[in-house]
C-alpha cells in the first residue's frame, strides 16, 4: 500500500463556511439567479438555455459528481433547457473506454438522459484551427522550454514572471513549428504551444498558459490521427462554444480559471459566448473523493475494483444497495453553494434509510445465533407464523414463516446475568417470539469450554399471536428462524473504508476494520432472492445481495445502512 492510499489528507474546510449560502438545487439558488438575469437581459433566450456534465473519462464517477450532475440536468430541466454529456478527452494518457462506458451508465442509472452525447475529440481539428487563429493574431507563440523550465519562469503570487526566450518568434516561425508539431516531428515535451497574454498578470493562469503539448499516445477515440493535443483550459471553453452552452457550471477550484476561459473566446471573436458559473464541490465526512487516490486503491488491491461497495464511486454506492432516488433527494438537500463546506455521510445515510424503509419487504436473520430449544413444544410438528412485509407498508401483506421445536435467535437477544433495563431473554424471563408465542428462558446449556450450547425455554400456546388472548404483557420482543429450514447466508457488514487518523489530526486513514464477514441464519423465504434485490433484515438494517457474488447456492449480502437501535449493548 503506497502512502497516498495509507494516510490520505483531508483538506476540506468545516461547515460553518457553508452556512449562509446554501441553497436548494431544485428551487431558485445562485446559480439560477444568474440565469434569470441574462434572460431578463436578453444575453439567452429563455427557451434554448443549455448545460453540459463534462467527465474527464479518466475513472470512474463518484458521490461528488453525483451533485455536478444533479446541477446542470436539474438547471437545464427547471428552464425546459437541454443537457449534454461530454467527455472531455483530451489527455490519452489517462483515459480509456472502460471510463466512458462506465459514465454512461452512471449518469443513466442516477435518471438522467442527456440531450447529446460528445467527445471533446470531436471538435479536435477545430480546436487546432483555433490555435492556429491565436498564433495568427500574435497571441500564440511555439515554446521549446521544458515543464521544469517554464514553471521555473512563471513566478510566484507575489512576484511576476519572466517571458520565455522564445516568446517573440515570427508568426510564421510558429505557424511553421506548430505544424511541425502536429507532423510529429518533435518528441513529447519537446516543444509547446502557449498562448501569450501577460506574465505579470497577479493570475497565474494568466501567464501565457500552454494550450498544446506533444503526446505520441494513442487517443481511445481518435487513435493516432493526433500527436498533439490541447491542454484542458484551452479545449473546455471551445468544447462548450461549439455546443452552443449558454452556462457551463464548474465546481470552485476553475473560479480562477474563468479569466482564461473567457479569454480564449473573446481572442477568437465567439458570438453568445457561454457564462461560467462556479459552485462548490461535495465534501463529504469519511470519504475521500480524489480519483487519483480512488485509483491507487484500485490499483493496489486495497478493494476489490471501482464498485467495491466500499467505494464512494456511484458504481460502488449502486452495489451497496443504495437507490438512484436517494442519491438524488441527497443532492437536493444539500443544495448549491460558494463556499466549500463538509457534509456529514450521516445525512446521505439518511436519505438512503428513508427512501428504502417504503420499498424493501421485511426477513428474519439471525446473527451471532444461539439455539433455543422449546422443550414442551412437540418434537415433530411444524407450524407457518404469518409475519408481516413491511411494518411502514401494511398494505403489503403477510408471509409464512416456518416455526418448530428448535429456532435460532440472536446473540445479541440473551444475556445469562442481565444489566438494568433489558428486557429480552434471560434465565427467568418471559418474551414474545414475533409473530408466534411468549417464551420463558428456563436453563442455559453450557459447552465444555464455557461458552453457551443451547437455551432450554418453554412456551404458552395460549399466546400465539392473533389468537385474542388478554392481560398478558411482556417488554421484549425478539426475532427468531426456525433452525430446521433456516438457510445459511454470508454477510458483509461494511463500515467506512476512510477514518480520522488520530496521530495526524486533519488526515484520513485506511480502516482495516471496513469489511467484517459473518455467517448468518434467514428464513427460507430469502432464496426467492435474485442478484440486486435489497431487504430490510428486522431489527438489523437493510441489506442488499451482491451484484457480483450472490448465488443461491451461496447467498452473500452486503449492509446498506443500519437502523437506528433503541438499545445498544
Amino acid at each position: 500500500m503506497s502512502e497516498n492510499t495509507k494516510n490520505v489528507k483531508s483538506t476540506i474546510p468545516t461547515n460553518s463556511e457553508n452556512s449562509n449560502t446554501t441553497t436548494n438545487a431544485t428551487g431558485n439558488n445562485f446559480i439560477h439567479n444568474f440565469i434569470d438575469e441574462d434572460i431578463k437581459n436578453g444575453v439567452y433566450d429563455a427557451d434554448k438555455i443549455m448545460t453540459r456534465f463534462p467527465p474527464e473519462p479518466n475513472g470512474y464517477l463518484h458521490i461528488g459528481h453525483a451533485k455536478a450532475i444533479s446541477i446542470n440536468f436539474t438547471t437545464a430541466e427547471k428552464y425546459g433547457g437541454r443537457c449534454n454529456l461530454r467527455f472531455d478527452d483530451t489527455n490519452p494518457v489517462k483515459e480509456d473506454v472502460e471510463y466512458v462506458d462506465s459514465i454512461m451508465e452512471d449518469v443513466r442509472w442516477l435518471g438522467y438522459d442527456w440531450a447529446g452525447l460528445y467527445y471533446g475529440s470531436d471538435y479536435f481539428d477545430q480546436m487546432y484551427d483555433c490555435a492556429v487563429k491565436l498564433i495568427e493574431k500574435g497571441v500564440a507563440f511555439v515554446d521549446d522550454l521544458s515543464a521544469d523550465e517554464i514553471r521555473e519562469l512563471r513566478g510566484t503570487l507575489t512576484t511576476p514572471g519572466s517571458e520565455s526566450p522564445y516568446r517573440n518568434r515570427t508568426i510564421s516561425e510558429n505557424l511553421e513549428l506548430f505544424e511541425a508539431m502536429k507532423s510529429g516531428a518533435f518528441k513529447d515535451g519537446e516543444k509547446v504551444l502557449r498562448a501569450k497574454i501577460d506574465m505579470s498578470s497577479p493570475n497565474i493562469n494568466m501567464r501565457d498558459p500552454v494550450i498544446y503539448r506533444i503526446s505520441h499516445n494513442t487517443h481511445h477515440n481518435t487513435g493516432d490521427k493526433w500527436c498533439v493535443y490541447p491542454m484542458y483550459d484551452f479545449a473546455h471553453p471551445i468544447e462548450d462554444a461549439i455546443e452552443g452552452i449558454t452556462h457551463s457550471l464548474c465546481t470552485m477550484e476553475f473560479e480562477d480559471h474563468r479569466p482564461l476561459y473567457n479569454w480564449v473566446l473573446e481572442s477568437l471573436n465567439w458570438p453568445h459566448a457561454p457564462r461560467q458559473i462556479e459552485f462548490a464541490r461535495l465534501g463529504l465526512t469519511n470519504t475521500v473523493m480524489s480519483k487519483r487516490y480512488l485509483k491507487a486503491l484500485v490499483d493496489e488491491e486495497t478493494v476489490d475494483g471501482w464498485d467495491d461497495p466500499r467505494m464512494p464511486t456511484i458504481s460502488g454506492l449502486r452495489r451497496r444497495g443504495y437507490t438512484p432516488e436517494a442519491i438524488r433527494d441527497f443532492c437536493d438537500r444539500i443544495g448549491v453553494a460558494k463556499a466549500n463546506s463538509t457534509v456529514d455521510v450521516g445525512l446521505l445515510e439518511h436519505c438512503v434509510r428513508e427512501d428504502l424503509k417504503a420499498k424493501v419487504y421485511s426477513k428474519n436473520v439471525i446473527f451471532d445465533p444461539i439455539k433455543v430449544i422449546i422443550t414442551n413444544y412437540p418434537e415433530d410438528k411444524m407450524e407457518e407464523m404469518e409475519m408481516e412485509n413491511s411494518r411502514d407498508n401494511p398494505d403489503w401483506g403477510n408471509r409464512l414463516v416456518p416455526f418448530s421445536r428448535e429456532l435460532y435467535v440472536d446473540g445479541s437477544d440473551f444475556m445469562e446475568e442481565p444489566i438494568k433495563k433489558y428486557f429480552r431473554l434471560f434465565p427467568g424471563n418471559e418474551v414474545r417470539f414475533k409473530g408466534a408465542y411468549f417464551i420463558t428462558c428456563n436453563e442455559v446449556i453450557k459447552n465444555e469450554d464455557g461458552s453457551i450450547k443451547e437455551l432450554h425455554c418453554t412456551y404458552d400456546p395460549a399466546t400465539r399471536s392473533g389468537s385474542g388472548f388478554e392481560g398478558r404483557k411482556v417488554k421484549g420482543t425478539i426475532h427468531w428462524v426456525d433452525a430446521k429450514t433456516a438457510v445459511a447466508i454470508t454477510v458483509r457488514e461494511l463500515g467506512y473504508l476512510m477514518i480520522d487518523d488520530e496521530e495526524n489530526p486533519g488526515m484520513y486513514k485506511i480502516n482495516e476494520d471496513s469489511m467484517e464477514t459473518k455467517t448468518c441464519y434467514a428464513e427460507p423465504s430469502i432464496l426467492e432472492s435474485t442478484a440486486g434485490d435489497r431487504y430490510q433484515f428486522f431489527r438489523h438494517g437493510f441489506y442488499v445481495a451482491d451484484s457480483k457474488l450472490y448465488r443461491k447456492e451461496a447467498p452473500v449480502f452486503n449492509s446498506i445502512v443500519g437502523m437506528k437501535s433503541s438499545f445498544k449493548i
